[in-house]
């Protein structure tokens, strides 16, 4: 009876100890990362192989609305669980100039490298 009760209290313990170790969380990262030097570039009138070329390739691009293009961004920390989000929508006439920027980040604005805003991907707002 000693023997088992040996082998049950080292499961036990070897148990706590590996559960210990999945209370680390990693931050997640998703999507296209948007710079303040990359809106910073943008201007109406660009064409969209220029904007291309800044911004990178679209995460969405609606094949009903290609005059439209989505960057979006996500950001999950582990430790708090807090997430955050930057959502660029970019529009185009039937030539493929840039018309419009929409979106939770404003252009010319100073955002801190870590810091990005938490912000309903629905509240989208004009930027140029």
């Amino acid at each position: 009876m000693g023997n088992l009760m040996q082998k049950f209290i080292i499961v036990f313990v070897f148990s706590l100890l590996v559960s210990n170790c999945s209370l680390y969380k990693i931050d997640v990262q998703q999507g296209n990362v948007i710079t303040q030097e990359m809106l910073d570039q943008l201007e109406l009138g660009m064409s969209a192989r220029k904007v291309r070329f800044i911004m990178g390739t679209p995460l969405l691009q609606d094949a009903f609305h290609q005059n439209r293009w989505d960057y979006l961004f996500s950001f999950l920390e582990g430790r708090s669980g807090k997430r955050q989000q930057q959502v660029i929508s970019l529009f185009f006439d039937e030539q493929q100039q840039l018309i419009k920027v929409s979106g939770n980040v404003a252009a010319g604005e100073a955002k801190p490298e870590t810091s990005t805003p938490t912000v309903d991907p629905e509240d989208t707002r004009p930027i140029l």
